[in-house]
């Protein structure tokens, strides 16, 4: 990692690029730092806090934030009075590893690599161009940038959020202005949506609700409300319900009043004219490339679009116009977190294929230290307590702890050190162990969360199983909460290093069980996501095979005419089954069903059955790409007349260049039919793109047809927006409806007539179509018994359910199964591929370890005390326990745990009516010894 370094050149071509790059100088060694902070602690000069976006104060010496990657402190150039003055030098005195450097300067550097991944994500939008907002001026209008800080628990407020005016006041009312800096030519060029907004306003005045309590007024002032996200729109529904109120108008002024609260006027749905007074008023500014990225990009000779992010192609999504360079992340496109974790995936994917054939050749094998062998020794524990620079002892008396320590039965040794994590420490640490001939170990320092696996590898060093090992956490649990308190934090720390030795005196050494992986992936499903998934794996060398209920492969993207970049989906879709049926690693398995499924991560057996008859297939990871299909509408006159149609049967009309479509006068589209309805509180994503795009091309081949679209809220999100704007310029007429108001149909003549209440005139319509065109809903191809197969959950929709919504958007909490495409939510094709290609990259990093270990610390049954309750199997998320077969000569109906499949979070253990479940290194005698080596006076 090459932090503080900036991108000047790319030479080269793909497979072989020299990256030229500039190391801006840290002033602070990264070899060295061991963040304890003492550089921050002394240094004397403030400045304003950029990552709190100005709303506190940090040191010139200073790290960005506390999750900071690499965690290391930087001195600010531009503040610190040192570089600006030649004066002070507090830092480099008082650093205890002598790591400051005022003498480093800016060095360059060219590194040779393969690919290429540009992820430079984004800039906020500066709001203070809007004189009618005053943002510059009016100290109670923020950003929504400035909002979160203000929410958050680590922010300038601790969460509290109060007026930035003098008073400091609770706000009682808040607003929410949507679209500040996306969807606007007059204030800015930016044309485009910038997809994340509306969400966060919403999360936002929920989360201030729950801060300050239901009296607080949220209202959000927005124009289109853009939840196409999965489970957005039953959040936008629970938002309502917990009294967030929505306003569809676009406020024009806000004026301030002499107790600095702010006064907007604005439009009303009914056309009336209001006034309202709000004591703070959050800007929701949108998403926008640097133009130091812009700049970049030229010199890189990568094409941007019209609104400034990464030009890529609907079938290449995460592809640059540069061959070798892909992008990622909010430079490709305005996008939330788990559609960007999801380009992070596909983009590393891409660039893998470039390196598959370099793979290996430069990793090296670390070397190992043999395990000693303690079985049958008396525990001789080693107690090392951290000091942690003043982070802990500024408060706790250590030597003092460290002497204690010393007094405690089996204790060996026991010292302190400055810091325990530092690299001289670690090494002195193990050197120690095989002095002393310690098995057991306990370090008093920080949190294990952080620093757990960096002292076991120090055991692992010294030849000693890291399971012999125990933390106290004597900072987060003790210092930190007791600061004013020196005596009661240093009792509390003799109580919890007693409480360690207790606990670590009673372990074992755990063994963590070796499984080979099988080097062959299946992927269920033949669309779009299914086979960029299947091409992605055969393209980094690993057998694949394609499952495919249907008679051909394509799926749902054989209806689809184009793209919403203009791009004819038949032709790539050709193009993309002939790479299939080409590719010697892909075995394409048609009209095939999935029968059987046993097994578990690396090694799985899937039995698949056709009228061939019947396979078994062995494999080490499986992708569910089982896609979706099209609501069957019924409502609006569907199946009562031919010209009553679905946005795909009008799309294979355009396939068949239909002549009636050049013979119609007037075409009418009504959005979200199916979608949004209390049976089905999803929005479905692609319709209102499908229908805008749709209505170009109808207006397209006959410029005098009358186009009318009939929406609730149109959600082209992203640069979509462009093609929103195309259609209004084009003539294409938008009429907004309400769902309690929805349109009524009628054919009794030659025209359908369709009935609507137009929002501007606030009476009803007709119009007489010739085509009406319904946005069905799109719904899961929903299979509960490939579900139970490989023991994933779907959601109450029918879609499957995610490992994590953001940060494991394309996989399952059951190791070894991915997802992709509808199969995880509605998706147009660009994002539909990015799933597959990020789905086969995170089965790529099991795949290529050719060997997988368990953890040691899993759950083990009892099958003597085991009563076949079943509590264990039923509330395991992970599905690792399971019952032995009736028929089984050993512990028949019992319930056993799979070690693969366990991760040791302790759900079952606690469940087990009849104590027949233990969890290794957390076993019963550990938790109560160590409970009663409290001092609890």
């Amino acid at each position: 990692m090459r932090t503080l370094s900036e991108v000047k050149d790319i030479k080269g071509e793909a497979g072989n690029f020299a990256v030229e790059l500039t190391k801006h100088p840290r002033y602070i060694d990264e070899t060295k730092c061991i963040a304890c902070g003492a550089c921050a602690e002394k240094c004397p000069k403030k400045v304003d806090d950029r990552y709190n976006m100005g709303l506190a104060r940090r040191k010139a010496a200073y790290v960005e934030y506390a999750q900071a990657v690499p965690l290391k402190y930087a001195i600010d150039a531009e503040s610190c009075i040192f570089l600006t003055k030649g004066k002070c030098g507090a830092c480099k005195k008082i650093c205890p590893v002598q790591a400051v450097d005022f003498d480093q300067k800016p060095t360059s550097e060219t590194i040779h690599v393969g690919a290429v991944i540009l992820a430079p994500g984004f800039s906020p939008f500066d709001p203070g161009r809007f004189d009618n907002y005053q943002y510059a001026n009016l100290p109670n209008v923020v950003t929504s940038m400035e909002f979160e800080r203000l929410l958050s628990a680590s922010g300038p407020t601790a969460g509290h959020v109060t007026r930035r005016s003098e008073d400091h006041g609770e706000p009682k009312k808040i607003a929410w202005f949507q679209c500040v800096g996306s969807r606007d030519l007059n204030k800015c060029d930016n044309a485009y949506c910038s997809s994340v907004c509306c969400m966060y306003a919403i999360k936002e005045a929920v989360i201030a609700k729950e801060h300050a309590g239901d009296d607080l007024d949220c209202t959000i002032f927005y124009m289109d409300m853009r939840t196409h996200g999965k489970d957005f729109e039953r959040f936008y529904n629970r938002a309502k319900d917990k009294g967030v109120r929505f306003v569809r108008s676009r406020v024009h002024t806000i004026d301030p009043m002499p107790d600095d609260s702010l006064t907007v006027r604005y439009v009303a749905e009914d056309g009336s004219n209001v006034e309202e007074t709000f004591d703070l008023i959050v800007l929701s500014v949108g998403l926008q490339t640097n133009p130091a990225v812009a700049d970049l990009a030229g010199r890189l000779n990568v094409d941007l679009t019209a609104g400034r992010f990464c030009a890529t192609e609907t079938f290449a999504p995460v592809s640059s116009s540069r061959p070798g360079i892909f992008v990622c992340g909010a430079f490709q496109g305005p996008k939330d977190i788990p559609q960007a974790v999801v380009d992070a995936s596909a983009a590393a994917e891409a660039a893998g294929e470039i390196l598959a054939p370099a793979r290996n050749t430069l990793t090296k094998v670390a070397e190992k230290t043999p395990e000693r062998n303690v079985g049958g020794e008396r525990p001789r524990i080693g107690v090392f307590v951290c000091r942690c620079g003043i982070n802990i002892a500024g408060v706790v008396d250590v030597p003092a702890v460290a002497e204690f320590a010393a007094t405690l039965p089996y204790v060996e040794f026991a010292t302190d050190n400055l810091y325990a994590c530092s690299q001289d420490t670690q090494d002195a640490m193990a050197q120690i162990i095989k002095d002393k001939k310690l098995n057991r170990v306990v370090v008093a320092a920080c949190t294990p969360k952080t620093h757990e696996p960096l002292f076991q590898e120090t055991l692992i060093a010294a030849g000693l199983n890291k399971y012999l090992f125990e933390m106290a956490n004597i900072r987060n649990h003790d210092s930190w909460v007791h600061k004013n308190n020196p005596d009661l934090a240093t009792r509390k720390a003799k109580d919890l290093v007693r409480s360690a030795v207790t606990k670590v005196s009673l372990a074992n050494p755990l063994q963590e069980a070796e499984l080979n992986v099988n080097q062959t992936a299946m992927v269920i499903g033949g669309g779009i996501a299914g086979m960029s998934a299947a091409l992605s794996l055969a393209r980094q060398g690993y057998a694949t095979h394609i499952v495919e209920r249907d008679h051909r492969l394509g799926g749902q993207a054989l209806n689809i005419h184009q793209t919403a970049k203009g791009e004819r989906v038949s032709e790539k879709l050709a193009e993309m089954v002939q790479a299939v049926r080409q590719e010697a690693n892909i075995t394409v398995h048609l009209n095939t069903n999935l029968s059987q499924v046993d097994g578990f991560v690396g090694n799985f057996k899937s039995r698949l059955t056709s009228q061939a008859g019947a396979a078994t297939i062995e494999h080490g990871v499986a992708v569910i790409a089982t896609g979706g299909k099209a609501y069957t509408p019924q409502e609006y006159g569907y199946g009562t007349d031919p010209r009553i149609m679905t946005s795909l049967e009008l799309d294979r009309r355009f396939i068949a260049n239909a002549p009636e479509l050049d013979r119609a006068e007037c075409a009418v589209f009504i959005q979200c039919v199916g979608s949004r309805e209390p049976e089905r509180p999803y929005c479905s994503r692609v319709c209102c793109t499908h229908s805008v795009d749709s209505a170009l091309q109808l207006k397209k081949r006959r410029p005098d047809m009358n186009v009318f679209i009939l929406y609730r809220d149109m959600r082209t999100y992203g640069e979509r927006e462009l093609l929103y704007k195309e259609a209004r310029a084009a003539g294409v007429i938008f009429i907004r409806y309400a769902q309690d108001n929805k349109p009524a149909v009628s054919s009794a003549g030659g025209k359908i007539d369709v009935q609507v209440t137009d929002h501007i005139l606030g009476q009803p319509v007709v119009i007489a179509a010739d085509l009406l065109i319904l946005a069905s809903a799109v719904l899961p191809n929903r299979d509960d018994q490939l579900a139970a197969f490989f023991k994933v959950p779907l959601n109450e929709d029918g879609f499957f359910v995610e490992r994590h919504a953001k940060l494991g958007p394309s996989e399952f909490a059951t190791d070894g199964v991915f997802l992709c495409g509808i199969a995880h939510y509605p998706k147009p094709i660009d994002e539909s591929i990015a799933q597959g290609k990020a789905a086969a990259s995170r089965a790529i990093t099991l795949l290529a370890r050719k060997r997988i270990f368990t953890s040691g610390q899993v759950a083990e049954t009892e099958p003597a005390l085991c009563s076949r309750c079943g509590v264990c199997v039923s509330i395991c998320p992970y599905s690792a326990p399971s019952f032995i077969a009736e028929d089984a000569r050993m512990h028949p109906g019992k319930a056993q745990i799979n070690p693969v499949l366990c991760k040791g979070c302790g759900l079952c253990v606690a469940s087990c009516r009849s104590g027949a479940i233990h969890l290794k290194g957390f076993d019963n005698n550990q938790i109560f010894a160590q409970i009663s080596a409290i001092n609890w006076d």
